[in-house]
């Protein structure tokens, strides 16, 4: 059985009372839930106090972007290493909004991929479609192409240390949300696609669904046999929202 993971992205939001209040706020939860893994992903320059905030209960963290660069004159950058110091768990690769405002194409999601697996992190990998492409029938072959180009560089045995969220684009920050049957469709064209290339990789691999989960969704969507958990946006950056998805995914 695959661990439910339910991750909190929290953009460009917090400030650091915003931020303890909303880790305290999660611990109880977090800690109660012991057959689901809850995890965060603060802006950078919070992950040191998101570090001494977890240190004494059961929530991980990540970082929402790293450089494919260790170190060197990269101006702004955050290194997979720096990250890992701290203790992270995850980073989070290949965001919708990281493609669209930062243009980040499929060979450099590959390279980030291949940076923080070889850093000791685990790549949160996200991947999923526009309307314009859902509209147009191309939401598998977008998915595929997606994770092909990270197999192509990393080899397909990588994703068995990944974790892939599934984020149609439409519904990312929309308000809008996939019903708990489209998100199955996609999930488990996923996980069949991956079993073509690697049984054990399409068993242990969590794929998350993305996209305004609320904690009114979350007991359908995480029912769905493929769907592990979700990358939460903007409901995990409300306690009672984000334990009410905690509890969804028990």
């Amino acid at each position: 059985m695959r661990t439910p993971l339910v991750m909190g992205n929290w953009k460009l939001n917090g400030t650091k009372e915003s931020v303890s209040t909303l880790v305290k706020g999660l611990e109880a939860a977090a800690d109660a839930a012991t057959n689901v893994e809850v995890a965060v992903c603060p802006p950078a320059i919070f992950i040191e106090q998101v570090a001494a905030l977890t240190a004494s209960n059961s929530i991980e963290f990540g970082a929402q972007d790293v450089s494919t660069n260790v170190a060197g004159a990269f101006t702004g950058e955050t290194s997979p290493v720096m990250v890992k110091e701290f203790g992270a768990k995850y980073s989070l690769v290949g965001h919708s909004e990281r493609r669209q405002y930062h243009n980040e194409t499929d060979a450099v999601v590959a390279a980030k991929t291949v940076a923080i697996q070889e850093n000791g992190l685990v790549p949160v990998i996200c991947i999923g479609e526009t309307l314009e492409e859902r509209e147009t029938d191309k939401t598998f072959n977008v998915v595929e192409t997606q994770l092909k180009a990270v197999i192509d560089v990393a080899g397909i045995d990588a994703l068995e240390n990944s974790v892939i969220a599934y984020e149609p684009v439409w519904a990312i920050g929309t308000g809008k949300v996939a019903t708990s049957e489209q998100a199955q469709e996609v999930h488990a064209h996923i996980r069949n696609w991956l079993k073509a290339q690697s049984e054990v990789v399409a068993e242990k691999v969590q794929i998350l669904y993305g996209g305004s989960v609320k904690a009114a969704s979350a007991k359908e969507l995480f029912a769905q046999a493929d769907i592990d958990g979700g990358l939460v946006g903007g409901a995990a950056l409300l306690v009672e929202e984000f334990v009410g998805i905690i509890e969804g995914a028990k």
